[in-house]
């Protein structure tokens, strides 16, 4: 009861409405649930439109082709190699500016996000090179039957090919919510995905005087939404009204800066790459053993269950702000705090859906996958058994985040490689096709992984050798 006394519940509803218009609260000083409010309000929203995203392109094509969809979730496999450099460079530039920021240095602040989005142009065309060249072998290496080549091999093209739009959406959203603009990203993501929502039926279907371009106007739409959320970001940070002010003297290579942004990132974008090639390697699977119905039944419903988890990951880039903050600011304990608070909302709201998954699972994924019953037998095996370990990922989730906020990306790497490479992947094809578990074989491989993961990260985060942590 003590703990509900502390909550001024008359102040609640201005907090939320301050969290979403934007703040000047310093999350260093004061109450640490008003800075958790305050923060993760409009990080959850952010990630809520990002699921959006990820959930669209599906819905509109689900009826439209079954190769079409296995095409969607084979590239969407390729682009969560893009999504983990995005991530990474991100959760760098997090640790950096974050603690920047809880020293009182904006100046230091900005020219260190600058660093992230250089490091983000140069890699995303790299990666753009192979994508418009072999978009066609990349799908046939991925499994995709000739059908599904022949139809979607555009999907690969343009997104793959036009990835400088998520790399840069992913990175500056993470410069505005590690200063404490969290609304800033809000605001961002939601013209995106407006955008992304009246451009994708016209363009896959030919509304009105749009042409009819199928799995190719879906990469379109998106690609369009994306680029001009990334120019709407770029004019906030140089219209100086906002904590992260850049300026044209900021934009030049800072050797010493870039080397500390390079040397983190490489440590978060490595958690994602190992998580990410697992992805892939689990979509092998599908499209090679079971077919296309098998890889479009597993891509919805793992694109549903991205769009529960990704507003979860916005609890969890708060907690990573405000460990990063909170350790420039010297307050090690606040930090400590912050997450563990964090956490175990996080943990909270997911056995919620954890319910829904379990129980619903038939009508969720029945609204979506009308024509394909195998496609649907599959999505409704994959959400109800990977339901039953959200409330153990949720609190994972933000705890690992926390880690990586203070700046010690190595420890997480190394727990990424011996889950997801070491147990995961060898797991997965024992179950799934040396045991003829089939699909569900997958499934619980990645039960299994994610629940030894989180047990891992716990243990360590109480070791508490984070709070050390220089950047």
């Amino acid at each position: 009861m003590n703990r509900f006394k502390q909550i001024n519940f008359k102040q609640l509803w201005p907090d939320i409405l301050e969290s979403i218009k934007g703040t000047e609260q310093d999350f260093t000083a004061g109450s640490v649930g008003r800075a958790i409010l305050l923060l993760s309000i409009p990080m959850v929203l952010e990630m809520g439109m990002e699921a959006i995203f990820a959930l669209v392109d599906i819905i509109f094509l689900i009826n439209y082709g079954t190769e079409e969809v296995a095409v969607v979730g084979l590239t969407e496999s390729l682009m969560s190699i893009v999504y983990s450099i995005g991530w990474g460079l991100g959760i760098a530039s997090t640790a950096i500016v974050s603690r920047r920021t809880g020293e009182h240095k904006p100046e230091e602040a900005s020219i260190s996000g600058v660093q992230g989005i250089l490091a983000g142009i140069l890699i995303s065309i790299i990666i753009a090179i192979p994508g418009l060249i072999f978009n066609k072998e990349i799908l046939a290496l991925m499994g995709a039957s000739t059908e599904a080549i022949e139809v979607g091999h555009w999907y690969p093209k343009l997104m793959i090919g036009g990835n400088i739009v998520i790399m840069l959406l992913f990175i500056n959203n993470a410069i505005f919510r590690s200063a404490g603009d969290a609304a800033v990203a809000l605001r961002v993501l939601t013209i995106a995905n407006g955008i992304n929502i009246i451009l994708d039926p016209c363009l896959i279907y030919g509304i009105g005087p749009f042409p009819e371009l199928g799995v190719m106007g879906a990469a379109i739409a998106t690609n369009t939404g994306r680029g001009i959320a990334v120019v709407f970001q770029f004019y906030l940070m140089f219209n100086g009204k906002h904590r992260i002010k850049l300026a044209v003297k900021y934009i030049k290579v800072r050797i010493k800066i870039m080397l500390e942004l390079i040397l983190l990132s490489t440590g978060t974008i490595g958690q994602f790459l190992i998580s990410s090639s697992s992805w892939i390697f689990l979509n092998w699977i599908m499209g090679n053993y079971f077919g296309d119905s098998a890889v479009a039944g597993y891509t919805v419903a793992i694109r549903i269950i991205i769009f529960t988890i990704l507003p979860s990951w916005g609890m969890a880039n708060a907690a990573a702000t405000l460990v990063g903050q909170n350790l420039g600011a010297k307050q090690p304990n606040r930090a400590e705090r912050s997450a563990w608070i964090t956490a175990k909302a996080n943990l909270i709201f997911l056995s919620f859906v954890t319910v829904i998954f379990i129980t619903m699972p038939h009508i969720i994924m029945g609204m979506v996958i009308k024509d394909d019953p195998y496609a649907l037998k599959v999505a409704v095996d994959c959400m109800r058994i990977l339901g039953y370990t959200y409330p153990v990922y949720g609190l994972g989730m933000v705890i690992i985040q926390s880690i990586n906020g203070a700046g010690d990306t190595f420890t997480p790497t190394i727990l990424n490689v011996i889950c997801f490479w070491v147990l995961e992947i060898p797991l997965a094809y024992l179950l799934a096709i040396t045991l003829n578990w089939n699909e569900q074989g997958v499934y619980y491989a990645i039960i299994i992984s994610e629940t030894i993961l989180v047990i891992l990260a716990i243990l360590i985060f109480k070791k508490g050798k984070w709070k050390l942590k220089e950047v």
